[in-house]
């Protein structure tokens, strides 16, 4: 139903047979220094200047790189059984489960995971996406869960997503760069037909586009513009005439907008909105009205996500409560909402209501359990519920989840002041139970940058705890989403290293903390995190002992030149214009890579050799510059994944070699 919320390796080649993959090294001349290059993995894995992983630290481990995840995909046509994504092999695939607690049947056998899925309307036909090896060229296929059979919507050459079914079920709408490579059009598909596919609506500019959702009478497609986190826009197009008319947005006073879904009878649409606040509210408006009418306003918090039954009388939508999330039930004609109470704390990812509109799937995620899939029974009365049911129970590699440490929120004084007090910065610190002396610190820096740490369940902040006695803290440094417009734009353009600035504010505060140990401090990040790593080991080495970058950026100037054609205005609104010669050479004075003689501290980069986002290019040149420079760098780089390890097998080699980095480093036996 219709809802909202994104070679270099030679010499002296040698194979070693190492289970069922192969470990390939070599060893090459680096500035008069040996480099010692080993490939594992059937050769899709390459480690330079990595020790060799202990066998202890493989067996130690493996409990913690077994633990599944269940999320909710959609309900089967009849609703008497859910479509889930699970992995039993390498990657995660698509699973039908018939009961609570029922076996997970694979209906998929993919290389590769999927992407989104949805099922048709009033069928049960599902749509999904699939790319190859991290690439996010992803395509649009077509699933028979009766035959197991898929058929190719897309092109197969071009970057796809964001798939819109048409409410006859017949055709779909979706994302696309088929037309340059470099546009985000929208192109709709007869199901029947794949040949039969048609550009509706050419990007004008670019920024991103998108379908949302359609008119009961296939006449009217929502259309979603992205330009930044701030800046979003809804349109309608007219299918027949191509007319696309604004509904919500502004060139000139930027304002979040989503799209949520046409009402019942196509007199309005629901969506979510910052316009006049500070977070994004639930909201109305009738078409051909200028005003609109705020649902949510009595909640003081940013709604995440919203959707519809499918006669579209009931809406259940999320609400992201500083880091945590609450549940409403709202009855469409009157207009009411209620909160959903009783449910576990934590994190809700999807809700799906079932085609008769009694039922409610939903994911739930908490500090001590992974994602699984529970039904809300739903009663005649809108706003009241039955019980909550669950219907998977994800494998945890026998650990005892009872015993994980649950996160304290803490906030802590940065450089600046927000109006005469000094900004407070939020963060999530875990604690070691029974701690006896000072433990070593891990500060995991969260990308985006305009995401948000939020205390989900998570097996490699477990086995920090659990292996290495450390404390570990995840900060929300300026930037961050979840608490408000202002606060996410603290760090643009030129106030790029302000959120730097609070890494150094939250390495003061742990000196404060006698059960910290300041001199055993390692930080660790993914994409924008892994600037935020480099950046930090620029300018507080003498503060740490170790950095580890995932996919992160080196150089900004390089990174967008070499980021996907697709992305760069994108981000180009984020972090500032390259064109602009004044922004050019701030981009150049804060980039990493130009301040390698700053960073004393051993690192140790991941990367994904087809990562569209953050290209090889920027772990090829940062790990040569600080090699140059006489630093001791371990590089990792996987040649079938892309921004981030999606594979079982790689990622089992990146947390026992992050592990190992970590224990040599903070000093641990």
């Amino acid at each position: 139903m219709a809802s909202t919320y994104f070679s270099r390796y030679a010499s002296y080649i040698f194979v070693v047979v190492i289970g069922f993959s192969y470990s390939v090294c070599s060893f090459a001349e680096t500035d008069n220094r040996t480099l010692n290059t080993r490939t594992l993995n059937n050769g899709n894995l390459v480690l330079e200047d990595i020790p060799d992983i202990p066998a202890s630290i493989v067996d130690d481990l493996n409990r913690f790189q077994n633990v599944r995840s269940a999320p909710v995909q959609s309900w089967t046509l009849d609703g008497s059984s859910l479509y889930v994504s699970t992995r039993f092999g390498d990657v995660a695939q698509l699973h039908r489960v018939d009961k609570p607690g029922g076996a997970r049947a694979q209906l998929t056998f993919f290389k590769e995971p999927l992407g989104a899925i949805s099922r048709q309307p009033k069928g049960d036909l599902l749509s999904y996406t699939m790319d190859a090896g991290g690439s996010e060229n992803a395509q649009v296929f077509v699933f028979d869960p009766a035959n197991g059979e898929s058929t190719m919507l897309s092109d197969g050459e071009s970057r796809n997503g964001q798939v819109s079914w048409r409410r006859d079920g017949k055709a779909v709408a979706y994302q696309s760069t088929r037309r340059n490579g470099r546009s985000n059009d929208i192109w709709l598909t007869d199901i029947e037909n794949p040949a039969d596919s048609k550009l509706i609506m050419e990007s004008p500019d670019g920024n991103w586009w998108s379908p949302g959702d359609w008119s009961s009478d296939s006449s009217k497609l929502l259309v979603q513009q992205y330009v930044s986190i701030t800046n979003s826009s809804i349109f309608l197009l007219d299918i027949e005439t191509g007319t696309l008319e604004r509904l919500r947005g502004s060139e000139t006073s930027p304002t979040v907008n989503y799209i949520v879904a046409f009402d019942k009878d196509n007199e309005g649409f629901f969506f979510l909105t910052d316009e006049g606040d500070q977070f994004a509210k639930l909201a109305y408006q009738q078409f051909g009205k200028p005003d609109f009418k705020v649902i949510s306003s009595e909640i003081p918090w940013g709604v995440e996500q919203a959707s519809l039954n499918e006669d579209r009388t009931q809406m259940a939508f999320s609400v992201n409560a500083g880091g945590l999330s609450q549940l409403y039930l709202m009855d469409i004609r009157s207009g009411k909402y209620r909160m959903v109470e009783g449910l576990p704390v934590g994190l809700i990812g999807g809700v799906d209501f079932s085609s008769d509109g009694k039922q409610l799937a939903l994911t739930l995620n908490t500090a001590k359990t992974p994602s699984d899939s529970f039904v809300l029974d739903l009663a005649s009365n809108k706003l009241k519920h039955g019980k909550l049911t669950r219907w998977t129970y994800s494998e945890v590699g026998g650990l005892d989840t009872d015993q994980f440490v649950e996160p304290e929120l803490i906030s802590y004084p940065t450089f600046d002041k927000d109006g005469d007090d000094a900004r407070a910065i939020p963060a999530f610190v875990y604690k070691p139970k029974n701690l006896e002396k000072p433990a070593p610190v891990i500060i995991s820096i969260h990308g985006g940058p305009e995401s948000q740490y939020r205390p989900s369940f998570n097996s490699s902040v477990q086995l920090w705890i659990n292996k290495l006695g450390a404390v570990v803290i995840a900060p929300n440094v300026r930037g961050s989403s979840g608490y408000g417009k202002e606060y996410v734009a603290l760090d643009n353009g030129f106030k790029r290293e302000d959120s730097v600035k609070d890494i150094g504010a939250l390495l003061d505060w742990v000196a404060t903390q006698p059960d910290m140990d300041k001199d055993r401090v390692i930080v660790i990040g993914g994409s924008y995190g892994g600037y935020m790593v480099l950046a930090s080991a620029v300018h507080y080495s003498d503060r740490l002992v170790g950095a580890v970058d995932i996919v992160g950026i080196s150089n900004f100037v390089t990174f967008l030149k070499n980021t996907k054609d697709y992305r760069r205005d994108l981000r180009r609104v984020e972090y500032g214009d390259e064109r602009n010669p004044e922004m050019l050479a701030h981009l150049e004075a804060i980039s990493p890579n130009n301040h390698v003689g700053k960073m004393k501290v051993p690192l140790f980069v991941v990367q994904g050799e087809n990562d569209p986002r953050v290209p090889v290019s920027e772990a090829v040149q940062i790990v040569k510059a600080l090699r140059d420079a006489g630093n001791n760098v371990w590089y990792m780089n996987a040649l079938n994944e892309g921004h981030g390890y999606r594979k079982k097998e790689n990622r089992d080699v990146y947390q026992q070699a992050t592990i190992m980095f970590m224990k040599k480093h903070l000093g641990i036996e």
